[in-house]
């Protein structure tokens, strides 16, 4: 059997507040300093979320989705199957935010990205919603693992077919514009995946908001490599320190939920 440990570590960068929000399930929300938690054998659910919708807007609208991601996969009952407990706290998220719209005119227009991962038994199993980044880390090797709904792999696909340079792709204003969002309205695009993906001892899974893409995939997987016997949340606080040490004047906020993996039996 496997067993999880998570942190969450993040930082605003050059942004006046965070408007990014992350929970674990068991284990209190959080979306500033880290903290470990060991899980009980067998289940660990964590969701991120990054708002959009400027100052209240974005805060509030990440806080929502976390919030209400959580609250309805918990209500579900224990023997539903995980795709649709996950399915549920997106819908739910989803409703949420239409609720606080109406209610505030004012807020019209925020709304979040979403990623919710269910760590269980051996495996882990996701839905995403936008452009927030789900990694694996195995071996020494990264992989994004969900899908990107940004413009970024229009573009990027765009440059292969050869309609547009790879170097007008890489520098397309629109290139972060997001295809998919948890709003209030339809959602137009949602990662939910097919099947569980195998864990082993030694996996490393990292949740984050797109102010990772400060750092490049070696650079995290180097952190992840360096820090991996530390635990999660000397790798969470790693990244967050490889983001801040880039001193991008633009820096967006950044947080990331690091989940190691390890054997009990």
């Amino acid at each position: 059997m496997l067993s999880f440990a998570a942190a969450i570590a993040a930082t605003r960068g050059a942004r006046s507040q965070q408007e990014d929000a992350a929970a674990l399930w068991p284990g209190p929300a959080t979306s500033s300093p880290p903290f470990d938690r060991v899980s009980e054998p067998g289940r660990l659910v964590a969701v991120l979320a990054d708002g959009m919708g400027g100052h209240a807007g974005g805060s509030l609208a990440s806080r929502i989705a976390c919030e209400y991601f959580l609250a309805a996969f918990a209500s579900e009952a224990p023997i539903a199957p995980v795709r649709d407990k996950l399915r549920s706290g997106v819908n739910a998220a989803n409703r949420a935010m239409a609720l606080e719209v109406d209610a505030n005119q004012a807020l019209y227009g925020m709304g979040s990205t979403l990623v919710g991962v269910v760590f269980d038994d051996d495996s882990l199993t996701w839905i995403s919603v936008g452009d927030s980044p789900l990694y694996l880390w195995r071996g020494g090797e990264i992989a994004l693992i969900n899908e990107d709904h940004s413009l970024a792999p229009l573009l990027d696909q765009m440059a292969r077919e050869g309609k547009i340079t790879a170097e007008k792709a890489r520098n397309d204003h629109r290139r972060h514009m997001l295809r998919s969002a948890v709003t209030g309205e339809d959602i137009e695009l949602v990662d939910l995946c097919a099947k569980p993906l195998a864990l082993d001892a030694g996996d490393c899974v990292l949740i984050a908001s797109d102010g990772i893409h400060s750092l490049e995939p070696t650079e995290i997987s180097r952190l992840v490599s360096a820090y991996l016997n530390d635990g999660a949340a000397a790798i969470s606080q790693a990244l967050v320190r490889g983001v801040d040490q880039m001193r991008d004047p633009h820096q967006d906020n950044f947080t990331v939920v690091a989940v190691t993996v390890e054997r009990t039996s």
